[in-house]
């Protein structure tokens, strides 16, 4: 299939008949990749929610994953063809999650132990002010990732980037300590 030199531009300033191009264009790739990763799965029945789920991926966020498509990487629908794929394994993994009823799930299992937490006294020359403040939003004050990078004015991978350089120093810092 020959793809047509496309300009995403109007479609991303929100042109709903540009967007109906792009959905009727590109529908068929979708359903595709999505079909062949649900049907081995025994799972066919959810294709068209998944699909839907790839296409209110491309829209959200004020069209993030459109406006950053990168022709000189990658042709269009096989970058649409990792997308779909990818929403269809991260759909696939949260159906196979095993999960029960609270009611069912006996109390002493979901007890809390009562003595109170330790605080841990982290160096002040350890983290990075930006590491420290990551850590502050998502554990003090409890804040999901797309929260605290709204707060920060940053992607959330920025934020999940960070999150996770502060931990691998936490914990080469407190390894030391123990040896």
């Amino acid at each position: 299939m020959t793809e047509p030199a496309e300009d995403l531009g109007r479609l991303v300033a929100g042109d709903k008949a540009e967007w109906d191009r792009f959905v009727q264009r590109y529908a068929r790739v979708i359903f595709a990749a999505v079909r062949r990763r649900l049907v081995p799965a025994g799972r066919v029945h959810e294709v068209d929610d998944v699909a839907q789920d790839v296409f209110v991926k491309l829209c959200g966020r004020e069209f993030h994953l459109l406006r950053n498509y990168d022709p000189a990487r990658a042709k269009l629908t096989t970058w649409l063809t990792v997308i779909a794929t990818s929403t269809s394994i991260d759909h696939l993994r949260r159906q196979s999650a095993p999960t029960a009823a609270l009611d069912a799930v006996p109390e002493a299992v979901l007890a809390v132990d009562p003595k109170p937490f330790e605080r841990i006294k982290i160096p002040p020359d350890l983290l990075s002010p930006r590491q420290a403040l990551v850590l502050e939003l998502l554990y003090r004050r409890d804040l999901e990732v797309a929260d605290a990078a709204e707060m920060l004015g940053v992607d959330p991978q920025t934020v999940r980037s960070t999150h996770h350089k502060a931990l691998v120093k936490l914990r080469g810092h407190f390894r030391e300590e123990a040896d």
